[in-house]
């Protein structure tokens, strides 16, 4: 854990989630206003009683951004939770199992690698009878196992071989506990990696979808503002304040998520460490020299 910590790229990264998560769950009872509720002052730029200004319709854009958090978050993990799920079943049982099973799911695996993936998602979407946050992130995840599971699965098969997997089919333990105890937990790092660029790539897939009109647009979040402020010619009106804070949003979230990712890359994987901090070299330099 204190190496974990020492690491700026995940500390960074973790004090970015943690203001999304914090403006996700307690935004809206500090904000308090209705994110669809109008007013009178249509297109109003930022001033004290709307912080982030108004839309056309004179909606409270900070509002939507804070309830808007809630509804990309929480299609982002969502998805990357039923992702992740899939992906560790089908790679792990795979790659241990090997045989004729390993061969179907390595086909089925890749055969949802070469689909592209954002024509797949807008043809499911439109096809879907309810367009909530559910359904969408069921049609992404869908979508976005197929690489967590070639991953893992490379993984097992390097990983069935190892001496300490042999003594446990030696000693007589069922395949299940050996995958799931003596497997699973080393590939950890693998699968947080896989969790989080599952999470950037939906969390990106609903706004999409969003901003293409194909999600429900009833519902607030960072796709359906930038929907309707593309509809209502927000950029050629210079109401800046409608569509770059949802954008904003998003960037800041990638950027976060991405950092916590090379983080847990560069811990699980020491080839990717490049300076060590000074305190680092100094005690290595101690080791030596005792």
């Amino acid at each position: 854990m204190a190496g974990i910590l020492r690491s700026p790229k995940i500390v960074a990264g973790l004090l970015i989630l943690a203001f999304f998560v914090v403006l996700a769950v307690f935004g809206p009872l500090l904000v308090g206003a209705d994110p669809t509720k109008t007013s009178g002052v249509g297109l109003a730029g930022p001033s004290a009683a709307h912080w982030l200004g108004t839309t056309q319709s004179g909606q409270d854009v900070l509002a939507q951004v804070v309830y808007g958090a809630r509804i990309s978050m929480g299609v982002g993990v969502l998805s990357a939770v039923i992702a992740t799920a899939l992906s560790i079943v089908v790679g792990l049982v795979g790659g241990y199992v090997g045989g004729v099973v390993d061969e179907v799911l390595s086909l089925i695996t890749n055969i949802f690698l070469v689909l592209p993936a954002l024509p797949l998602v807008i043809v499911l979407a439109g096809y879907l009878p309810s367009r909530g946050v559910t359904s969408v992130a069921a049609v992404i995840a869908v979508t976005g196992w197929a690489w967590g599971a070639r991953v893992l699965r490379a993984q097992t098969l390097t990983l069935r071989g190892r001496d300490y997997v042999q003594a446990a089919k030696a000693g007589g333990e069922r395949p299940w506990r050996i995958v799931f105890a003596e497997i699973l937990p080393v590939e950890f790092p693998v699968i947080a990696t896989s969790f989080l660029a599952t999470v950037l790539a939906a969390i990106l897939a609903e706004a999409g979808l969003s901003f293409l009109g194909l999600a429900n647009l009833s519902t607030v979040s960072w796709g359906t503002m930038l929907y309707f402020a593309q509809n209502n010619q927000a950029l050629l009106v210079g109401a800046w304040w409608w569509f770059i804070p949802p954008g904003l949003c998003i960037a800041l979230i990638g950027a976060g998520l991405g950092l916590l990712n090379f983080g847990i890359d560069e811990i699980a994987n020491p080839r990717l460490r490049t300076v060590l901090p000074r305190r680092a070299r100094r005690a290595r330099r101690a080791e030596v020299a005792s």
